[in-house]
């Protein structure tokens, strides 16, 4: 059973798999900070449980926005004692020499920039809490480990991404933050919808790939905020069985 008022942080909490983990966190009884752009799709989830979720429109990319979302935390609970690092940025299948340096620089804004300011954020407020300490999550993807095809910007984010995790794990041991990784492999969301027509494989084929409910993903973030802080998961593999990843390539 989960321990009850914990103050989560969750980006990308409008849709797919953020959403996922706020509504599993919600239901749990925790206190969930609702982040994404778009407002309508949080005010909508935080309707549903009106005395624990705070939705906050904003731009993980943006310094000042990821202030704001602090204060805003700050404000309402004091305190935040998990952050879920999940809002990411993607762009259509492109090989290296055809992307474009805005698309590059939109992919990595949020998916780097926007996870380093989410942490930073978080960790200035763990570390100076009393009691202090929390746990940060950063969503990493297979992609940390073994790229698609056409996919420069996203893989080279996501393999930052581990980098952070590491970074933040050394960092946090003497503040009692700990930091984990989940690298997620095809779960159903808007973004894996054209899996199961088929994407295009290392070998020029085309494949259907299975995907795998985000419930998955949010029982793995259950467990891991259930440990106690002595405790870590530092990097997780959540997949479909039968996703190309070991033999990708």
């Amino acid at each position: 059973m989960a321990r009850t008022e914990q103050v989560a942080v969750v980006t990308g909490a409008s849709q797919g798999i953020g959403r996922g983990v706020a509504e599993a966190l919600l239901a749990d009884g925790h206190r969930v900070a609702l982040v994404a752009r778009r407002r309508e799709p949080l005010e909508a989830l935080a309707a549903t449980h009106p005395d624990q979720a705070l939705p906050i429109a904003a731009d993980v990319s943006d310094p000042q926005a990821v202030d704001r979302i602090y204060e805003q935390v700050a404000s309402q609970w004091g305190r935040v004692d998990v952050l879920f690092n999940n809002a990411g940025a993607f762009m259509a299948s492109t090989e290296t020499a055809d992307v474009s340096y805005d698309d590059w620089r939109r992919v990595l804004g949020v998916n780097l920039d926007g996870a380093f300011l989410m942490a930073r954020g978080a960790f200035r407020m763990m570390r100076g809490q009393d009691p202090a300490g929390g746990r940060i999550i950063n969503n990493g993807s297979i992609s940390a480990h073994a790229p698609r095809v056409n996919s420069v910007a996203y893989t080279t984010s996501k393999h930052a991404i581990t980098g952070l995790t590491k970074s933040i794990t050394l960092d946090g041991r003497a503040h009692d933050i700990a930091c984990s990784q989940i690298d997620i492999g095809n779960a159903e969301t808007p973004m894996t919808e054209p899996m199961k027509a088929g994407i295009p494989q290392p070998d020029g084929s085309m494949m259907r790939e299975p995907v795998i409910d985000v419930a998955h993903v949010a029982d793995a973030v259950r467990y891991i905020i259930d440990l106690p802080l002595e405790a870590n998961v530092q990097f997780m593999t959540v997949m479909a069985t039968k996703m190309p990843y070991l033999g990708r390539g």
